[in-house]
């Protein structure tokens, strides 16, 4: 039986994309729900188009909404993919280990409160750092602090703009992100991946 996954996203929903083109029916994972904070949104239309349940939160803050909602579609891994509000602290602590994140850049370094977006962009450029990329971590109770599963790295070129350098590093979210869900369905849980993944 393939893993149930639910994707949570605020935008667009690439990342989101990203695991509806890898995992067609018949995979070791399905994407059986997306949540969203935000109506309107990229990402909800990514799943209806595909037909996957869309769900917009009445209150996202509200853990009991969450643990329903995941309830309801038998989620057994929760992703977020550009969800952008903390998740509620009664839903990490039913979750806890099965809820993963992915993040712009390699942390520890630019994570943390506000570090989002083009923020996090600007702040490695800022930063003089010579290469940024793409961690999957596990989430807890504090933004961008659970245990990194993987990550993927991507230089940083002379001449980067925080749009550039942005537009490399989702590339390397779109490989990574997959790759962690990939390992977590087979492996029946979250796991740290064996083989670094490489930047093409």
């Amino acid at each position: 039986m393939p893993m149930r996954v639910a994707v949570c996203a605020s935008g667009g929903g690439s990342n989101l994309g990203a695991l509806l083109d890898a995992f067609p029916p018949g995979s070791d994972a399905e994407i059986v729900l997306v949540i969203s904070d935000r109506r309107g949104t990229g990402a909800l239309d990514r799943a209806r188009d595909r037909g996957v349940a869309a769900v917009v939160l009445e209150r996202p803050s509200s853990g009991e909404e969450w643990n329903a909602l995941l309830a309801a579609h038998g989620a057994e891994l929760v992703v977020l993919a550009g969800y952008l509000k903390l998740v509620p602290a009664e839903v990490i602590a039913r979750w806890t280990g099965r809820i993963i994140n992915v993040h712009p850049a390699l942390l520890p370094a630019f994570g943390g409160p506000g570090m989002y977006g083009m923020n996090v962009h600007r702040a490695v450029l800022e930063s003089g750092a010579r290469e940024s990329g793409a961690s999957v971590h596990l989430v807890t109770e504090e933004y961008d602090r659970g245990a990194v599963l993987a990550q993927a790295r991507v230089p940083v070129e002379p001449d980067d703009t925080p749009e550039r350098l942005a537009s490399r590093v989702l590339e390397a979210e779109h490989r990574l992100l997959p790759a962690v869900v990939r390992a977590a369905a087979r492996a029946g849980r979250p796991v740290p991946l064996s083989q670094p993944v490489e930047n093409s």
